[in-house]
């Protein structure tokens, strides 16, 4: 299935109906008077989050949505019918914006929770409501008033506990891969990883999600790469695990590595570099203990940073992952505590 997390739209909400004019004509009232109906009210544009829904592939053939309009009202005093609100559902984690100002309208990160995002029109009035003593027979009535018109932008933002940041080739795939029942692309090659993928850790007393997004480049924050079109994907995750290459094929020092990704976060949006980070060196199956060591006090010295944020492990064996894993449960399972 293609992931798709960027729609643009153009929403309609329903038109209200219009006021009847019409007067009574029954046999045994002579003095009828005026007995139109007011018209019904347009449909609103709704937006639900359905837990079911992972993308936005939904809105690639349709991008224009009409809601229909309020019946209009009629004779004896009778009332059109309301139209009934036309429900969109869209994945949990879509944020909409409007697409002329860029202003933020919903956040929509609730399940099952409903969003009015463009109102229907009111009724308009039929002539019994313009009677009065000096106006006995009115003819007077009003049209229904228009419905809201939005161009909207829709984004996905996943909602993941922690995010992969790293080079192509840093092992970000083969790791959650290895970790979860995730199964995204591994391959000897830069940009195996095309779409986000998301996996879902079962830990020993609570799960979690983890983020993979396409492996970043010098110069993404730019467009160079892949890397921006995705970043949006770990703008809500609580921490960030930033994965470095100890075997890079790019002569790029861990150290190296780590300053570039930073910078390239910071560009995109400041306050990335302000979550909890981690730095995991991955591959230390390719080096031996004297290196991971000397990489491990440039790190500290360099970022200023303690040994207990820095992990060393190698993803295609599996050594070193455990501990990862149960340092993230322990960290996420105290953050959910402490915003309950």
């Amino acid at each position: 299935m293609n992931f798709i997390d960027e729609a643009f739209l153009e929403v309609r909400a329903g038109n209200g109906g219009a006021g009847a004019s019409s007067f009574r004509r029954e046999k045994f009232i002579p003095f009828g008077g005026p007995d139109g109906g007011d018209g019904g009210k347009g449909a609103n544009i709704v937006f639900r989050v359905n837990r079911n829904k992972n993308t936005l592939i939904d809105f690639q053939n349709q991008r224009v949505f009409i809601a229909k309009n309020g019946r209009p009202g009629s004779g004896k005093d009778k009332s059109g019918a309301a139209a009934e609100d036309l429900i969109i559902d869209i994945p949990k984690g879509t944020v909409i914006y409007d697409d002329i100002s860029n202003d933020e309208l919903l956040d929509c990160c609730d399940d099952g929770t409903s969003y009015v995002l463009a109102k229907g029109g009111d009724g308009g009035q039929g002539n019994a409501r313009f009677k009065s003593s000096r106006n006995q027979a009115p003819r007077k009535f009003t049209l229904g008033f228009e419905g809201e018109v939005r161009f909207i932008r829709l984004e996905l933002k996943s909602l993941a506990d922690v995010g992969l940041v790293g080079f192509p080739n840093a092992g970000k795939s083969t790791f959650l891969n290895k970790v979860s029942s995730a199964k995204p692309k591994i391959g000897s090659y830069p940009f195996t990883t095309l779409r986000p993928h998301l996996g879902t850790i079962e830990g020993s007393e609570s799960s979690f999600v983890i983020a993979d997004i396409p492996g970043l480049i010098e110069g993404a924050s730019e467009g160079a790469g892949l890397g921006i079109k995705f970043l949006q994907h770990i703008s809500r995750t609580g921490l960030l695990l930033i994965f470095v290459d100890l075997y890079s094929s790019d002569d790029l020092e861990p150290i190296d590595q780590i300053r570039l990704l930073k910078n390239e976060l910071s560009a995109y949006k400041e306050d990335l570099t302000q979550k909890v980070s981690w730095v995991v060196c991955n591959k230390i199956d390719l080096i031996n203990e004297e290196d991971r060591m000397s990489h491990s006090k440039d790190i500290q010295d360099a970022l200023n940073i303690s040994e207990k944020d820095i992990f060393f492990i190698s993803a295609a064996t599996g050594e070193g992952t455990q501990k990862l894993l149960q340092s993230l449960e322990e960290v996420i399972s105290q953050s959910k505590l402490d915003l309950t």
